[in-house]
This record gives structure tokens, sequence and C-alpha cells, in this order.
């Protein structure tokens, strides 16, 4: 594969001014992305974005390119990611483009695409747009121009598509849930669908206002949501990120539950039904914990570099159906194409309706271990992880844990740190492991 000079492991990502979140590159993206995309015929392209001011001039700059290489451009306004998967393919559109940062701050942004089938663009597509990118730009005949539309049901399209995948016979009756939406994408539809199944839903985080986004509130930050969640006696806290792919949960008594924990609720339902195809997979990042749980069921489990995006390849790699990170990044693959926080959050309210449990109850067979982060900062183009001292120390410890923990050190993607991360039944050993590493790398 080749090195791509602008797309990331999710799209072409970035602080909104400064290259390449600006008018003009989008100008450019879009018009590279309409070239290369046009292979179905229907010539037409859906944006949608999440709630950030930003998102206004992104996608009028979008949809300029696309109309001058001869796409129409149908707009869906704030929309969650996975719904933009999900509608790309029922539109039969040639492509769907997604406007947002996911989990940063407002005054970020970013620019993904999905495939006619609702995928991440392969990366031979990436590389051919960016090779247009670096060309001159063109613009197709006046009379071969796409044109703007709107597509105005498209909330009440997804919020179906997410009740249908709910069991038919029941129902979300008898529930308080507390719903925090980051300020973000899910702002419209997450409180809807809940609703709508019958839950009775206390809102937070639904009053996006374009800066707001992520700000103290959604999977990022879930504080207000354990706060909530107490106060109200609620049964449980539904925190997904500013675009919806992410989902956090809050049992009543406020206790924080990841995407690992929900991972393995949703698998062993799975299981239980008769559904699982497979097995699941996690990344590098997921709790030991997990895979200990798992392997008490016998479901086999597999660990996928970090990212959503590896961990699909993995999926179809095997042909498996459900993975996901401890971020909240959950992939149910026979329900949508990609991670999506509402879907997973319906998996697991479906597991506690289904036996009458709580979701505290749920969780108390994947007791997480501690687990110890430390980021160690490195002069000069050496890498402390080849050096045989620190490689001598790793294994020492690693003999100590056997069986009881794992180490995972790596070198930073983005700045001069190394990432040590020990993880063990005993958390005082956790640190004391971390500790003895990070004195090793700070010695070579």
């Amino acid at each position: 594969m080749a090195e791509r000079k602008y797309f990331g492991t999710d799209g072409v990502r970035g602080k909104v001014g400064q290259f390449p979140i600006t008018p003009d590159f989008a100008l450019k993206l879009g018009w590279a992305a309409g070239k290369t995309l046009a292979t179905q015929g229907t010539k037409k392209v859906l944006i949608g974005k999440d709630t950030r001011i930003s998102g206004y001039m992104l996608e009028s700059a979008l949809e300029a390119g696309l109309a001058a290489a001869g796409l129409s451009a149908a707009f869906v306004g704030p929309m969650p990611t996975p719904a933009i998967a999900y509608l790309t393919r029922t539109f039969r559109a040639e492509a769907g483009i997604v406007i947002s940062a996911s989990h940063n701050p407002y005054y970020d942004n970013g620019i993904k695409f999905f495939s006619n089938v609702g995928e991440k663009l392969p990366d031979e597509v990436e590389e051919a747009i960016e090779s247009l990118l670096d060309q001159p730009m063109d613009c197709v005949e006046s009379a071969q121009l796409g044109r703007a539309t709107r597509i105005n049901d498209a909330a009440g399209r997804y919020i179906e598509f997410c009740k249908g995948t709910f069991p038919a016979n029941a129902s979300l009756k008898g529930y308080k849930i507390v719903v925090d939406c980051a300020n973000g994408a899910t702002y419209h539809i997450a409180p809807n669908v809940m609703r709508e199944l019958g839950a009775e839903v206390i809102e937070i985080g639904t009053k996006p206002d374009g800066l707001n986004i992520n700000e103290k509130c959604g999977a990022t930050d879930i504080t207000a949501l354990q706060k909530v969640v107490v106060e109200a006696g609620a049964d449980v806290g539904l925190a997904y990120d500013g675009d919806g792919d992410r989902i956090m949960m809050v049992d009543h008594l406020g206790n924080k539950v990841d995407g690992d924990q929900i991972l393995f609720i949703i698998a062993r339902e799975a299981l239980r039904s008769g559904n699982l195809q497979g097995g699941v997979v996690g990344t590098l990042m997921s709790n030991m914990g997990l895979e200990v749980a798992l392997k008490h069921l016998a479901i086999p489990f597999t660990r996928a570099n970090v990212g959503d995006r590896y961990v699909l390849e993995q999926l179809k790699e095997k042909g498996w159906k459900l993975g996901g990170e401890n971020s909240g990044h959950i992939i149910v693959l026979d329900k949508n194409t990609t991670g999506d926080g509402i879907i997973a959050s319906l998996e697991v309210l479906a597991a506690m309706e289904a036996h009458k449990m709580s979701l505290n109850d749920l969780v108390r067979a994947v007791p997480l271990f501690p687990q110890v982060l430390l980021n160690v900062r490195f002069e000069g183009g050496n890498n402390p992880l080849e050096s045989d001292a620190v490689k001598a120390v790793a294994a020492d410890v690693e003999k100590r844990l056997a069986g009881k923990g794992r180490i995972l050190l790596r070198k930073s993607g983005t700045e001069p740190l190394i990432r040590v991360m020990v993880e063990c039944e005993d958390g005082a050993l956790a640190q004391s492991c971390a500790e003895e590493i990070v004195e090793a790398v700070k010695n070579n």
C-alpha cells in the first residue's frame, strides 16, 4: 500500500482553518472524490455531518467540488456516522460523506467516506482520490453539472432502522433511561429511538450550538451522566460521542460500563440465542478481563491493531460478526456495516429486558483487570523499544506476569512518546511493573 499523503486511518482530519481542513481543500477533495467514485451511474453522493459550526462551510465546499465533477449532493443534515453508512446503501448512492471529527473538540473537523455498500473506502480508492488531488481541477460541461438536494426524512428512516434491530416482541416500557448525546449528531435520534420503544427518557447533551460538541459530556466524559443517573434513580445511562459511532454506558449505581464490557454482554447474548457467528475481535488495548471471560464461554477471541478499521478487516477476514474497542466502538456486522453506538446500546438493553437483569448484574461476569498506562517522552531518532536493555526488562516482566497479565509497549504515531501499558489481576503489581519498564525506557 502506498504511503498516503492526506488520508489517515479515518479519512482526512485536522484543525479547522489549517490545511487540510480548509474550504479550498474540501472543494478539491469533493471534485477528486466525484471523479473517482462515479461508477454506478446514480451520480448521487450523500453528505451528512455532526453539529460542529464548521460543518456548514465544509459541506458547501464539498458540494461545489462534486458538482464540478458532475455528481449531485444530497444533504441529510446532522446525522450519526453509522446513519450515513445505512442511508448510502438504501439510497443506492455512489458514496456517502461524513463531515465529523468524532469525539474531538469543536475546533477540529474531518471528512470521511463510505462506499456504495456503506463501508469505509478500500485503500486503492483512497489512493486514486489522492492522485487526483495533485492534478489541476477541471469542470464538466454545464449541462452535466451536479445539483444539490436535501433529504428531509433521513432522521425518521434511521430511527426506524435502529428500532428494527430491537426484538419485535420486546419493549422498553418501565425503563427510565438517561441519554447523553454529547451535543452531537445523535441529539434528535437516540432519545426518539428509546422513547418510541417505550422508555421514559431523560435527555442531556441534546442542545447543540455548534461549539459545545463533546464538551464535558458524551462518551468521552461521563461525569454528568453518572450524576444524573443516580439522582434520577434511572435504570441505565447511555453516552454517545459526537458522531454517534461510540457508546459508553452507566449502570443504575453510576458505575461506568465500557466498550469491552458491552462487547462481552452482546457476545454472550448472541451465544445464548444461537446467533454468534465465530468469535469476537478486540484490539491490542482490549482488557485481558474480556479475553478471560470469553474463554470461560469458549468464545474465540482475537486482537486487531487499535482502530475500528482494523477490527472490521479482521471480522471480514474471519467471517465473524462482532468486534469492537474499549473506547466504545462496537461493530455488530449483521445489523450495520460500521460501528454504531445506538445499535450497540439496543443490543445491551435487549439483553437486560430478556433476562430481567440490571446492567450491573450483566457485567459481573466480566471483571476487568486493573490497567496502568504510562507515557515516556524520548529524545532523538532512536526507538528505545529496540534497545536490548529495554527488551530484557520487558521479557522479565512478562515472565512474572505469565498467565496473570500482559504488557503492551508501543511507539506513538504522532509524537515522540513510548506508551507503556501493563494490566494484571493485581493492580499494585501492574503499577510496579509499568514503572520498572518506564525506568528502563528512560535510561536508553
